[in-house]
């Protein structure tokens, strides 16, 4: 099947995009999308210096030149995350303006204009600058409000174009992030399949194959994503936008992330800087991602057929010495209740941990066959992303693995969705892992 068959198929399932155009000189298509999906709306072209620069001028000639009323906004900071005081900016555009937002930029400004056009009761034509996040295509846009990492629902564009040529003039870096980002979805598809394991969060079987089952080759070619090379782009954005639609279908962020982007919720909400700059999506994804590869290639080692269930369940914690434990954890955390707050929807009782550690205990050479056949190991990990040019050490990004190792807790803790530490907890093997993620001749050995 052709990329191009691929992404026809995939649109007849997505809930909410309803056009992606991709190639080379596509942008002079923008006016033509834009008057068959807004016919007789105004438009405004929301960029940044850069993204005015690399694309939106261009588009915004050609929507001029089309006969479309169209005005400009261009965020002025230079440097900005997706938070909160620019939905409130954004909202004002919108609102004063009563324009269709046509987002030109990269995951933050799309996830801006898209919560921002919800916030109007309108949907946005995107238009991608850079191969860099998922974000584009997916339901959902995450925003650092009350100093806490949130998603908030709301419905991707209506519709998605990416010229391959400004795609492949973006910084090198910016492609390399969203090659982690993309490669962040195998971590975080064998830590979906344990929540349908644990009946918290069934797999969605359209946005399960609509993205896994190209991965591998979305990601084959990390070489071409280093050199710039147009095919390799085209692929990988092709892939982010799959990995968007998916999002899409189960109205969740579910198919797309887990643990592996936790550690960058962490670092966005404690504004971590690396000579004095912000850190990228995809690169704080990357440390995660090599993170839970670690944690998976651990918990391999270990016989999961000789858990000792009724010690565990036993020993499971009530839901308040877990509530105490996330309050004590987090008292010095930007969001002191973030991890109190989805434990508590976590939490579950002692019949359903039996359950669960029953159902490992028994199953257990089926369900490691299964969940190594979808990871892969770090040392493979490691390999692709320095070939790519991502991060393949935390102090990349400024982030020492003593640090690392600090941030763990909080990842088992700050969000409902279960993943791999919530299973070690249940187990009573989480110590274990830790400490062979982090101890002497392990991947992130501390020194």
């Amino acid at each position: 099947m052709t990329r191009q068959e691929l992404m026809t198929k995939a649109l007849a399932l997505a809930k909410q995009t309803k056009a992606v155009e991709t190639g080379v000189g596509v942008l002079n298509r923008v006016p033509e999308l834009f008057k068959q999906f807004f016919p007789n709306e105004k438009a405004i072209i929301i960029a940044d210096n850069n993204t005015w620069k690399a694309a939106g001028e261009e588009v915004y000639k050609h929507i001029n030149d089309a006969g479309i009323n169209c005005a400009k906004f261009i965020i002025p900071d230079e440097e900005f995350h997706a938070e909160w005081k620019y939905i409130e900016m954004i909202d004002e555009v919108l609102k004063s303006t009563g324009a269709i937002a046509v987002s030109v930029g990269s995951g933050v400004i799309n996830d801006i204009c898209k919560l921002s056009s919800h916030h109007q009761n309108r949907r946005y034509l995107s238009v991608a600058t850079a191969a860099s996040v998922d974000g584009y295509s997916s339901f959902g846009a995450s925003i650092v409000y009350q100093n806490a990492k949130q998603t908030f629902e709301c419905p991707a564009p209506l519709v998605l174009v990416a010229d391959v040529n400004v795609l492949a003039a973006a910084p090198k870096e910016m492609t390399a992030a969203g090659y982690a980002d993309l490669a962040a979805k195998i971590p975080a598809g064998a830590e979906w399949m344990i929540a349908d394991l644990f009946g918290t969060e069934p797999i969605i079987p359209d946005a399960w194959h609509v993205l896994q089952d190209v991965l591998d080759d979305m990601l084959s070619d990390p070489q071409g994503i280093a050199e710039g090379k147009p095919s390799a782009i085209a692929a990988l954005f092709d892939g982010l936008t799959l990995s968007g639609i998916a999002m899409q279908i189960a109205n969740s962020s579910r198919p797309a992330s887990c643990t592996d982007h936790l550690f960058n919720h962490i670092l966005d909400m404690t504004h971590h800087r690396f000579n004095g700059k912000l850190q990228s999506h995809g690169f704080q994804v990357a440390v995660g991602t090599l993170t839970m590869c670690a944690f998976f290639d651990e918990f391999f080692k270990l016989d999961m057929s000789k858990i000792d269930v009724d010690k565990c369940v036993a020993d499971w914690p009530s839901l308040e010495s877990e509530q105490a434990r996330a309050l004590e954890l987090f008292k010095d955390f930007p969001a002191p209740k973030l991890g109190y707050t989805e434990i508590t929807a976590k939490w579950q009782d002692k019949d359903a941990v039996r359950a669960q550690l029953t159902n490992v205990k028994e199953n257990w050479n089926e369900i490691k066959a299964k969940l190594q056949k979808q990871c892969y190991t770090f040392e493979k990990m490691q390999h692709l992303f320095k070939l790519a040019g991502a991060p393949t050490d935390p102090s990349q990004i400024g982030v020492t693995r003593q640090h690392l190792r600090d941030m763990v807790p909080f990842t088992q803790l700050m969000r409902r969705r279960i993943n791999l530490l919530d299973l070690a907890k249940r187990a009573e093997i989480y110590d274990t892992l830790v400490e062979r993620v982090f101890g002497k001749g392990g991947a992130w050995e501390i020194q």
